[in-house]
């Protein structure tokens, strides 16, 4: 067990962490202690993202378990080629879950797995097919894949509208203006709070505050100071930092505006109580 890391001194409320992995080898045994650290760093809210139908069990059980923490599912892109595909009726279908507020995350990885672009593209398009039945907000990776990107999605769009977040957005400046003229969301990572990320923080501050949402992408992604070393939500905290100043308001002003854009975007887990 890792000893109980360092928490921001002066935490911002209610923030949500759009975007994490807690059933990943990485936090075996210490998911409790997870919880419970991010609910210390203000991270009332959590999205856990199934990437296998062989997990979607455990999704289903951490969702079930803890107040505040939702699912989405979908096939990886970096899995397409590997596991037997969804079909929008399998999509359709696990969202009658009520803690299921997401499909995805689906999308284009041509930098790892540029072999299998075929079987992704045919994902993704599974994928848009089911945000656009359930109307759950679909969520992108993207990776060295921007041109491609903005064509199937807005090829999407074109038969019919869907909404969607580009999670860990890390693309160019044309799929981020592309995205925000399709209606869409940009997520914010421990990749924006990364020192040499000024390109990156400059297509956010030029994005509107309420097209953006904060994420830890755990157990991926540390930001500073602990950038190099596991990543979890309660970090969600440290990015959140740096996009308040990138858009120039408080954090407490940064986390309120994240949190209602969450709250518009997944309007499922919006529509939950709140712990007490």
């Amino acid at each position: 067990m890792t000893a109980p890391p360092e928490l921001p001194p002066d935490l911002p409320p209610e923030l949500v962490d759009s975007h994490c992995h807690l059933d990943f080898p990485d936090f075996d045994g210490e998911l409790e202690q997870i919880v419970a650290r991010a609910r210390a760093a203000g991270v009332t809210r959590m999205v856990h993202i199934c990437t296998k139908p062989d997990r979607l069990p455990r999704a289903i059980e951490i969702a079930e378990g803890h107040d505040g923490i939702f699912f989405a599912y979908g096939i990886h892109p970096m899995s397409a080629g590997e596991v037997p595909p969804l079909s929008v009726a399998d999509l359709v279908e696990a969202a009658k879950h009520p803690k299921m507020v997401g499909i995805g995350e689906s999308g284009l990885d041509f930098h790892y797995t540029p072999d299998s672009a075929p079987a992704q593209r045919d994902s993704l398009r599974i994928h848009i097919q089911a945000a656009q039945e359930t109307g759950l907000p679909l969520i992108i990776h993207a990776r060295a894949a921007d041109e491609e990107m903005e064509a199937i999605l807005s090829e999407g769009m074109a038969r019919a509208p869907y909404p969607c977040v580009m999670h860990c957005f890390s693309s160019g400046p044309r799929l981020a203006e592309a995205a925000l003229e399709m209606g869409f969301y940009l997520s914010m990572s421990g990749i924006a709070a990364f020192p040499k990320s000024g390109d990156l923080r400059d297509i956010f501050a030029r994005a509107p505050l309420d097209r953006i949402l904060v994420e830890t992408d755990s157990p991926y992604l540390a930001p500073p100071p602990h950038r190099g070393h596991r990543n979890e939500p309660a970090y969600t905290a440290f990015t959140a930092k740096v996009g308040a100043q990138v858009f120039g308001v408080t954090e407490a002003e940064f986390a309120a505006a994240t949190s209602a854009n969450f709250d518009r975007l997944f309007a499922r887990a919006a529509a939950f109580p709140r712990a007490a």
